[in-house]
């Protein structure tokens, strides 16, 4: 999958996230899809760099919904502070 397809799916995959992190999220849409896109990203090339799953695996939109589900956390814990 090229950048292009990874920042597609990162956007779905910012507002899935965001739908599913438990909590009350006071950053805007915008926020959270640039989220969703930098988790996708990390997600998707970072583990296909440790050799978990290869391109164009179901794997892969998983990893990139969990990624995303960290940096809004790791995002609202640095924000709270």
């Amino acid at each position: 999958m090229g950048i292009i397809g990874t920042i597609f799916i990162g956007l779905i995959v910012g507002l899935l996230a965001r739908f599913l992190k438990p909590g009350d999220d006071s950053m805007g849409w915008i926020m959270t899809i640039i989220l969703g896109i930098a988790g996708s990203l990390v997600a998707t090339y970072g583990g296909q760099a440790l050799g978990i799953y290869q391109a164009g695996e179901g794997a892969g939109f998983l990893g990139a919904l969990i990624g995303a589900i960290v940096l809004l956390v790791i995002y609202g814990l640095i924000k709270k502070k």
